[in-house]
């Protein structure tokens, strides 16, 4: 019987669907009609079915007759001038679908998460799953939405049996960003020379084939009701653009900026993406949510689900030989 995967076609979800093919799942897609599918496109034995988390009757149509649901969709979006799409897609859409899979029988569902999720520390050591956290504490629309549609999978489990195992990638990088994502942007920033500052902050990087290969072992391993935090290294924001530099060939940002600075930036870019429809370079939520240092411990995916990522310098490696042929290819 096939397993279902959403979001195939994004950054997180054609590795995964890579691994999954690999490991030898009948494996159907469900993609938006005209969505960007180049992701997909040197695949061999991947069925594809139409479809919308805003729209229920197509994701009752796409679980029809399948035995398991990787649910890795999501709007990923940290400025949007219309916010409660992003909660249709996120938390509607995620229930609309574990409610469908369930309906059909699904037996075994993995449910992509975020560390977005998950409460970080005061002294920036590593957060955990058990670090407490509140929707209060949810910068922006993106961080609320992946919190509240983690609730709704939670009490899914609790009310209805609905067999979930819920992982939380941290920042992931890799090959195949082709949006790109906002860390991508940052690599494509860095490489193009755009890239004159930084602030103060931390991140924890991830190859996307760790996070992709980390699903699978949710998959199989995972216990129901539990999440995982699927992570690698910890890096100030420093640290990540001077090994971008060094993989690069390209110069590495040496001012630091302020937060209170970029602050005035972040608003005026955000009001004339407005004006203009397009996206801002800097937002002020990005620049809340740069107050903090994300760094995260990956020891409970290590211990029970054998989760070994590779460092971190390989994964920015290979993002950046991956963007530098994409950018040479869109000259």
């Amino acid at each position: 019987m096939p397993t279902l995967i959403t979001g195939a076609g994004g950054f997180v979800g054609s590795a995964v669907v890579r691994h999954l093919l690999e490991a030898g799942h009948e494996v159907r897609a469900l993609v938006r009609p005209g969505s960007d599918r180049r992701n997909l496109s040197d695949l061999a034995g991947l069925s594809l079915v139409e479809g919308d988390l805003t729209d229920p009757e197509s994701l009752r149509r796409a679980v029809r007759d399948c035995d398991c649901l990787f649910h890795v969709a999501a709007d990923y979006r940290l400025w949007i001038p219309e916010p409660d799409v992003i909660y249709r897609i996120n938390v509607e859409g995620t229930r609309h679908l574990i409610e469908a899979a369930l309906d059909a029988g699904i037996r075994r569902i993995v449910y992509t998460s975020s560390v977005a999720t998950l409460g970080l520390t005061a002294d920036r050591t590593p957060a955990n799953e058990e670090t407490p956290v509140t929707l209060e504490d949810m910068v922006g629309h993106y961080k609320r939405s992946k919190y509240l549609a983690e609730r709704e999978v939670e009490r899914l489990v609790r009310e209805r049996s609905a067999p979930v195992v819920i992982v939380n990638p941290s920042t992931p990088v890799g090959p195949r960003d082709i949006k790109p994502t906002p860390t991508g942007r940052i690599f494509v920033d860095m490489l193009r020379g755009r890239m004159p500052a930084y602030v103060d902050t931390g991140l924890n990087i991830v190859h996307v084939d760790d996070v992709a290969r980390g699903h699978l072992l949710a998959f199989e391993r995972g216990e129901i009701g539990e999440r995982y935090i699927l992570g690698g290294d910890n890096m100030t924001l420093r640290e990540l653009l001077q090994a971008i530099a060094l993989a690069g060939g390209v110069p590495a940002p040496r001012i630091g900026i302020p937060h209170n600075v970029v602050i005035p930036v972040a608003w005026a870019a955000e009001y004339w993406a407005r004006l203009t429809g397009t996206t801002p370079i800097v937002t002020l939520d990005e620049i809340r949510m740069a107050r903090k240092y994300m760094f995260f411990s990956s020891e409970k995916a290590r211990q029970q689900l054998g989760y070994t990522p590779r460092p971190a310098r390989q994964a920015i490696e290979d993002a950046v030989n991956w963007f530098r042929k994409n950018l040479e290819d869109e000259k």
